[in-house]
């Protein structure tokens, strides 16, 4: 967070984050990242993938790899209901989909309202996490999605997508 306010990204006056919810938590993702939201469709199943790729789609030529962010984090009762929704990303010069509970809305977080992460020592990776967020009694869990989609699973993704 300090990194980008020093290289002078206009990140003084408050940053825009994608609200979605996994489970019961909220967590939000830089606007800026994505590309759209759609409707969960079947994907095409990849052999020998990890658990958390579901897959790929066809998006307009393009094929997508599709991450569920709850087997990413490892959350139980993987459910899809119509409120299941697909995230669009471009991540480091990629396009991948990530597949969410729901979205709720877009919100804007001034430098006060962001506090750094929990730290749990090391047997817990917070790596990808930006912070905590709150606004109107609401907290939300900011994602570095660049940083959660590590060097090693860009490459499954890639792999996915080939």
């Amino acid at each position: 967070m300090q990194d980008k306010q020093e290289q002078g990204e206009g990140m003084v006056t408050g940053m825009e984050f994608l609200a979605f919810t996994l489970g019961e938590e909220n967590y939000g993702i830089d606007i800026l990242t994505v590309q759209e939201i759609r409707a969960y469709e079947t994907v095409t199943r990849i052999a020998n993938m990890p658990d958390f790729i579901k897959g790929v789609i066809n998006l307009r030529g393009v094929i997508v790899p599709i991450v569920d962010m709850r087997i990413k984090f490892k959350l139980a009762d993987v459910v899809y209901n119509q409120f299941t929704v697909v995230i669009v990303l471009n991540v480091c010069g990629r396009v991948i989909g990530m597949v969410v509970d729901g979205v709720s809305d877009v919100i804007s977080l001034t430098p006060e309202q962001i506090h750094p992460k929990p730290e749990f020592g090391s047997s817990l990776d917070t790596q990808y996490l930006i912070g905590l967020g709150t606004a109107n009694e609401r907290m939300i869990i900011l994602v570095d999605i660049e940083r959660l989609m590590s060097a090693k699973d860009m490459a499954l993704i890639e792999r996915a997508a080939a």
